[in-house]
């Protein structure tokens, strides 16, 4: 029997659902937390393991990276070392930790997404509060300060008070810090979120912002709705997962009023489908597994 292990932290309704397609599929399934991960590094082979509560990961047919729980940087670096081992060792790991490594990072993705000629929003990433002061003015007065790290809305500010710019500014750069800023993109009150998987489009949600907030995620009390986009949106979107080396993605994009068109925000490479199979019937567990035995079908890449 395929056997896949989901690595993400406690319980929940995604690995939930993973576990139900799985049974659907005739698929073996465990879902461990990251957490407990440990690894063995031996004389020979046969020593060497990379496991979870006793599980080898070597052993397993695929790997899915469900979520990368918080934890120090040793932690979270000791985590993707052994992700890399298992993929080096043949077993399919769905996203790869490059991947992971590349989108958690809204710097890099960005810097990828502008390299592979995707349009992007003007941003701008440092350390010295006095230059994050000058880049608010130059981007209007206006901006949207984000974590380097974070997902579904968390964290992120917007910041259009000249004297309020300044004291965030160097509040975060006491703490050390990296100061992320991006002009905000005037958008007519919703987004896309677009789940790409190995290069083709499952389905498109529209999210509305809620009353009183401009954040569109649905997590943050926003609505959705099920939706179609343009092929060549639908391209931009399939583009943005291959630039930072996603199989699974949830790519975001936004309809810029200024511009005329659709701008790459976000790419998650372990991304939610909670709201988006509610919404659009989409079985994206099912389609999920399905893919990542595909994956290890085809053997090392």
């Amino acid at each position: 029997m395929t056997s896949f292990i989901a690595l993400s932290s406690g319980t929940g309704w995604h690995l939930e659902d993973l576990a139900r397609a799985a049974a659907a599929l005739g698929f073996g399934f465990r879902a461990l937390p990251f957490e407990r991960l440990s690894a063995t590094v031996g004389e020979t082979a046969a020593r060497s393991r990379v496991e979870v509560d006793g599980h080898d990961l070597f052993a397993a047919d695929g790997v899915l990276v469900r979520m990368m729980p918080p934890g120090s940087l040793e932690q979270v670096v000791f985590r993707m070392d052994a992700l890399h081992r298992v993929s080096a060792r043949g077993v399919a790991v769905m996203n790869s930790p490059r991947a992971v490594e590349t989108a958690v990072d809204k710097y890099l993705t960005l810097a990828l997404l502008a390299a592979a000629g995707l349009p992007t929003p003007a941003t701008w990433a440092g350390q010295k509060a006095t230059e994050g002061l000058e880049v608010f003015d130059r981007l209007g007065g206006d901006v949207v300060l984000k974590p380097l790290f974070g997902s579904e809305g968390r964290g992120i500010v917007r910041i259009s008070d000249r004297e309020t710019a300044w004291r965030t500014f160097h509040a975060l750069e006491r703490l050390g810090a990296v100061l992320y800023l991006q002009r905000v993109v005037r958008h007519p009150g919703h987004d896309y979120r677009v789940f790409v998987l190995r290069g083709e489009v499952l389905g498109v949600m529209r999210r509305h912002a809620a009353a009183g907030d401009w954040r569109t995620n649905v997590s943050l009390g926003g609505r959705a709705e099920s939706c179609h986009l343009e092929p060549e949106a639908e391209r931009l979107a399939i583009t943005a997962a291959r630039a930072v080396g996603a199989d699974m993605a949830g790519v975001d994009l936004i309809p810029d009023l200024d511009t005329g068109r659709l701008v790459v925000i976000e790419v998650n490479a372990v991304p939610g489908w909670r709201a988006f199979s509610r919404v659009t019937g989409v079985d994206v567990a099912a389609a999920v597994l399905s893919a990542l035995a595909a994956l290890a079908r085809r053997g090392p890449r």
